[in-house]
């Protein structure tokens, strides 16, 4: 199972628009490289779902229920099917992602600028140890 890293803007939609409607399309993601990573999410591979924006914190955990299928008109980008799975314990922010030596390499951190990006599994669970876990976990 790989694991990811998701961003969205609350105001665009939030970690509780996910929980309230039980899963969601990840679509309009419009960036070479995160379509990349979209296409390579396999069902079961879990994210972290990011709020950027103001937030800037990893603030739960999704998983991928659906591989990806073309999103738009031109079938040049990806989209994925994804459901809640457990809000974090506490949110991670981005300024304690930053400070921590063992997420230098994140690739959030170097790419800020990418939606979708992959974690690995030392730094999964670095982020989840940041966390305090997952809220009834």
């Amino acid at each position: 199972m790989a694991h990811w890293l998701m961003k969205s803007e609350p105001e665009s939609y939030s970690w509780d628009a996910l929980v309230r409607d039980g899963g969601t399309e990840w679509d309009g993601v419009r960036n070479p490289a995160a379509r990349l990573h979209l296409k390579a999410m396999q069902v079961g591979d879990e994210a972290f779902f990011y709020h950027s924006g103001a937030d800037k914190a990893c603030v739960g955990v999704m998983k991928v229920t659906r591989t990806w299928r073309p999103d738009g008109p031109e079938d040049k980008w990806a989209s994925v099917a994804v459901a809640p799975v457990a809000p974090l314990a506490a949110p991670v922010t981005l300024a304690t992602i930053k400070a921590d030596p063992r997420l230098a390499r994140l690739e959030m951190i170097r790419q800020s600028r990418l939606s979708v990006s992959p974690v690995g599994e030392d730094e999964w669970q670095t982020i989840l140890e940041l966390a305090g876990g997952v809220r009834g976990g």
